[in-house]
């Protein structure tokens, strides 16, 4: 019988914790359960168990596990070893993965409580300081409360240092409890106190209710939408619905319950809309499109991954949809991974149409209270057969996985940044696929470079679809010289449409066809600039400049959300000459409502669409041609299918070539052929005007002539003459530190002391494009080992490099964190 346990914890600790079991638990507690423990003093957290054994830590004594919260395991097989791949791969702890992994909901965790001691007195001749004697009134007024709430109701921030000073004196009391996040949702139903054979007693209520009509009528009412009188089982049915059939007040079914004739009851209900879908038949693939779902299947039968690197538009989702149902025929489960949630609005309403209920979607914009439904149904083994979601859904307890489908799987938007652990969701997908004995299908118009040279090399399969549907043609690409536009006076300074842009967008329209703008900056502008002395607002707590947002009248910082008024006058020369410089998303939409003065817009990126409704909202209105143009950044260049677009334009592509990175001209290719590819559906070519400085830079020929294999052609070759991906893997080894000299002197020791093992692989400590976020110092330092390396013994060097830095006193609070495979 064991004795012990070890557990996950919601940290980010580097190894699991030992805890006794109570012997009331020791039978009945398995790997994949919750329990609650305590760690440190006085706080409680919510871990899991990985395994059961009768062996006592020799370096640390045991507590005792406080409550154990599940009869079932919330884990199935193999998400603990799933778990541990990507803490091991991804360089991070296990407890980041099991933070990230688990919906809040299901992490019970104390809350330090602070509260006036009522038996507080002041000493003689000791007065408390003015945030002291704050802090203190506000707890005797309003009772107990956590710090958040403390600092809300003071008005007071950076609390602690008083709150510890208060506690020392004896003025407050401090205390740990339990907060319990997910609640079930529950409903009102209603029943009638009469049994079906009771038909006397029935006739007699009817009697005794005859002067009462509004009674009368609800009574029917209930006995019909019950089917009370008929043969079959009887339905349940709400106090909401059964008030708003009946039409009358609450009042009236107060009389009846009171009577002893109706009794109320609550009931767990789903957060989820229950009303009944219809499906329909999966449509016929066309003769190329079967021919690509025969190829993949063909694949599938030698090799666990396919990449389907099919042009915009040529119908990959219909041959998904053939691959989800043939998996789901054989009892198994579909993973559908998307980059954006903008996406699973459209795929979501055409699953539906076919699958049902057996979709469920899952992504960041669910209350927490829906996430956590969703993953208990599909732990309880509900109807639920496909999962359509973003990156996190790879997390999910599936039970019998059959096809993960990775669609527009070039897209950075599956790459975790911050905070740990930072996965990429299709590498991590593909493992999760074979631990399961599942396929994966990698889909996409654009591949990344890695994914093409894996097909290429025979690693994956790949199967190409060069038709789109119906064999529409691919949309013609006209550059636009926005430099010589310039030059000859023919485009403002202040302006971001060309003369072209405007007259083909306004023919469109006229034809009642619609338009897209690409932007990739949201904002008004990049960039506020002096226009005698050059100054330029940056954020207080980090190395960039601040953005210019005209609707919240700020400049604010992309990187923390600091915000400052647009001065009116330059604080360096006094001069009343502050400028703008650059466009964003939002000056953009000013440019095109001058331009198209009684045409309808929508303009969709970050500072529009951060509710779940927004994005619905926006795109049903573009679908149904209730705005007619839509202003967008990378949102909508991934895999929107609009019908009535036929016009694109591409307001700035020299911005997306200018990035400083090693990946940035295969980024801007994706970029502008995806935006491009949302032209010209259902049967008519469409037109994409490619606005640039540089029209004789080779990306910008490659995205004219659809030419993919140029393009990678390009970057193979320089990829192994640097040795860059795929012919390396690189890891990032990023320092942060609120004093930029230790940050350097802890960058340069590390250095020194891996650079034995990795030598020239090693690079030297650098100054990243941002340097200071949040008032931390930033030195990064890159790895680039090969790809046959062991991981294992990687991972061993850098640890060991690591604990070697953490013994020096110099950087105990050094943030120290790897990225691997950055993006």
């Amino acid at each position: 019988m064991p004795l012990f346990a070890d557990v996950i914890l919601p940290l980010p600790l580097p190894k699991y914790f030992t805890y006794r079991i109570p012997e009331a638990w020791r039978e009945s507690l398995v790997a994949g359960s919750r329990v609650v423990v305590p760690f440190g003093r006085t706080r409680f957290y919510t871990a899991i168990v990985v395994h059961t054994h009768n062996l006592a830590p020799k370096d640390y004594e045991t507590k005792e596990i406080s409550t154990l919260l599940d009869a079932q395991p919330v884990l199935r097989r193999p998400q603990l070893q799933f778990w541990e791949w990507i803490a091991d791969y991804y360089l991070c702890a296990v407890g980041d993965v099991f933070k990230a992994a688990i919906p809040s909901g299901l992490k019970i965790e104390s809350e330090t409580q602070v509260a006036p001691n009522p038996e507080y007195v002041a000493d003689d001749g000791t007065l408390l300081k003015e945030r002291e004697s704050l802090l203190l009134d506000t707890l005797r007024q309003k009772g107990k409360m956590n710090v958040q709430e403390l600092e809300r109701e003071s008005g007071l921030r950076n609390t602690l240092l008083v709150i510890r000073t208060l506690l020392e004196r004896g003025a407050i009391l401090i205390s740990e409890e339990m907060q319990y996040r997910y609640k079930p949702r529950t409903e009102v139903y209603v029943r009638v106190r009469i049994a079906r054979e009771e038909r006397e007693k029935l006739r007699e209520t009817f009697e005794a209710l005859k002067s009462a009509k509004k009674q009368i009528r609800l009574l029917m009412t209930y006995l019909d939408m019950s089917g009370f009188m008929r043969r079959d089982a009887l339905r349940e049915v709400s106090r909401r619905e059964l008030l708003e059939c009946a039409e009358v007040s609450p009042q009236i079914l107060a009389a009846l319950t009171e009577k002893g004739i109706f009794e109320c009851y609550r009931k767990e209900v789903s957060r989820f809309a229950q009303e009944t879908l219809r499906t329909e038949p999966l449509h016929r693939l066309t003769p190329v499109q079967q021919e690509a779902y025969d190829r993949i299947v063909e694949n599938f039968a030698r090799k666990s991954v396919t990449l389907l690197h099919g042009v915009t538009s040529c119908g990959k989702t219909e041959i998904y949809m053939h691959l989800i149902d043939a998996v789901v025929r054989q009892g198994r489960q579909v993973l559908y991974l998307v980059p954006e949630i903008a996406l699973t609005t459209q795929l979501a309403a055409r699953l539906q149409r076919v699958f049902g209920r057996r979709l469920a979607v899952y992504h960041s914009k669910f209350t927490d209270g829906e996430r956590v439904e969703i993953w208990n149904n599909l732990l309880h083994d509900s109807e639920i057969q496909i999962v359509l979601g973003v990156r996190s859904a790879v997390f999910l307890p599936f039970r019998d996985l059959g096809l993960v489908i990775v669609d527009e799987e070039h897209e950075t938007s599956y790459k975790q940044q911050e905070p740990a652990p930072r996965y990429h969701a299709r590498n991590a997908a593909i493992v999760l696929a074979s631990m399961h004995g599942a396929k994966t299908l990698l889909g996409t118009a654009t591949p990344s470079v890695e994914s093409y040279y894996n097909a290429q090399s025979g690693k994956y399969g790949l199967v190409e679809l060069a038709v789109r549907y119906e064999e529409i043609e691919l949309p013609r690409i006209l550059v636009v010289d926005t430099g010589d536009l310039r030059r000859k006076r023919r485009l403002a300074r202040d302006s971001n449409l060309s003369p072209q842009l405007v007259e083909i967008s306004r023919d469109a329209l006229q034809k009642g066809e619609q338009v897209i703008f690409f932007q990739n900056r949201r904002g008004y502008a990049p960039m506020a600039e002096c226009r005698l002395c050059a100054w330029t607002p940056r954020c207080e707590r980090c190395d960039v400049s601040l953005t210019y947002h005209k609707y919240a009248g700020a400049l604010v910082c992309h990187y923390c959300g600091y915000t400052q008024p647009l001065p009116r006058v330059c604080p360096s020369c006094g001069e009343a000459s502050i400028e703008i410089r650059g466009f964003g998303t939002e000056r953009v939409e000013e440019e095109v409502e001058r331009a198209f003065p009684d045409t309808a817009i929508t303009r969709m990126d970050l500072d529009t669409t951060r509710s779940r409704k927004a994005y619905e909202q926006m795109i049903a209105d573009f679908e149904q041609q209730k705005s007619r143009i839509l202003i967008g950044t990378q949102m909508v260049t991934k895999g929107l299918d609009f019908d009535h677009v036929s016009v694109v334009g591409i307001l700035n592509a020299d911005m997306l070539l200018n990035y400083p990175d090693f990946r940035a001209h295969e980024r801007a290719f994706q970029m502008m052929e995806q935006v491009a590819g949302r032209a010209g559906r259902r049967n008519r070519q469409g037109t994409v005007l490619l606005q640039t400085a540089c029209p004789q830079h080779p990306v910008i020929a490659q995205v004219v002539h659809h030419d993919y294999a140029a393009m990678y052609a390009a970057q193979i070759a320089e990829r192994e003459q640097f040795a860059y991906p795929p012919f390396s893997r690189l890891i990032y080894i990023y320092f942060k530190h609120r004093d930029e000299t230790v940050v350097q002197a802890a960058a340069d020791a590390y250095v020194r002391e891996a650079a034995p093992v990795f030598g020239s692989r090693l690079s030297s400590p650098h100054t990243p494009p941002v340097a200071r976020i949040q008032n931390s110092y930033i030195r990064r330092v890159m790895l680039k080992v090969e790809t046959a390396a062991s991981v294992r013994k990687v991972r061993e060097a850098l640890h060991l490099a690591h604990e070697h830095l953490a013994a020096d006193p110099r950087f105990r609070t050094l943030t120290l964190y790897y990225d691997v495979d950055p993006m």
